[in-house]
């Protein structure tokens, strides 16, 4: 069977979906004949990218902070496709600094978007994939499978995934539902400049170098591109790969594999 036949009539909703990451993996399903549905902050994106995907694709301005509003996503996917077959919880945001100059406001801004919003998500399309035997795919990080120095909160946020992943996972096997989680290390995405704008003391190019320093291929060390991520997330996806429960996959140039 084809990809394109394996997607065809399927739907794939994608939280964060017109950001760098999850715009790829709404491409690379829609590629393969997938309804995408597009939920972001902002509904002009979403209705960009969706126009721009065609195979009946859709955008639904959706802040994952809220739980009404990843309520009211599952339900507008369902009211505008009939079913859903995956969800991939992309959205996410970075903070980084010491942890005794975190603020409430911080922890509660990066908890409940990366790792609240994933939940509550997941907790409304359940039902909705049951009946159709679909998957969750959380997009975790490197971050969430060994500590980032200067990172507690968001490592906090992204360790919360792989828990959730796995506990999901062991839940909804017998309901019919795979649930696994895809850890990638830094990638070239508009979430990357932010970083190294903000947090790169004036230098981003330094800030970008420090980070790459870290990775075992020296001097050819390089970001993943966001197309990366999206292929494996739609390579593990697959029916082929029925066993794949509760994994939490690194896909990050050998960041994780040690010292």
């Amino acid at each position: 069977m084809t990809a394109a036949a394996t997607w065809a009539g399927k739907t794939v909703l994608v939280t964060g979906g017109s950001g760098g990451l999850g715009q790829a993996i709404a491409r690379r399903f829609a590629m393969a004949g997938a309804t995408a549905a597009i939920a972001d902050l902002s509904q002009d994106k979403a209705d960009k990218l969706a126009a721009e995907l065609g195979q009946g694709s859709f955008g639904i301005a959706v802040d994952v902070s809220r739980t009404a509003d990843c309520e009211r996503m599952v339900a507008t996917t369902i009211a505008r496709s009939g079913h859903l077959d995956l969800l991939v919880n992309a959205a996410g945001v970075w903070l980084e600094g010491a942890a005794d100059e975190v603020t409430e406001a911080d922890w509660d801004r990066i908890i409940d978007i990366n790792l609240k919003g994933s939940f509550f998500a997941c907790r409304f399309a359940i039902p909705e994939l049951e009946k159709t035997g679909g998957q969750i795919i959380n997009i975790g990080s490197d971050a969430g499978l060994i500590g980032n120095k200067g990172a507690a909160v968001y490592c906090a946020s992204k360790g919360g995934i792989s828990l959730l992943t796995k506990a999901l996972a062991l839940e909804l096997a017998p309901r019919g539902i795979r649930v696994n989680a895809v850890c990638p290390c830094d990638i070239q995405t508009p979430m990357i400049e932010f970083q190294a704008n903000t947090y790169g003391e004036g230098d981003p190019a330094a800030y970008k170098r420090n980070l790459l320093a870290k990775y075992p291929q020296g001097d050819k060390a390089r970001f993943s591109k966001p197309e990366e991520i999206a292929a494996f997330v739609y390579a593990i996806s697959a029916p082929e790969l029925a066993p794949l429960v509760g994994a939490c996959l690194p896909i990050d140039f050998g960041l994780t594999a040690g010292y």
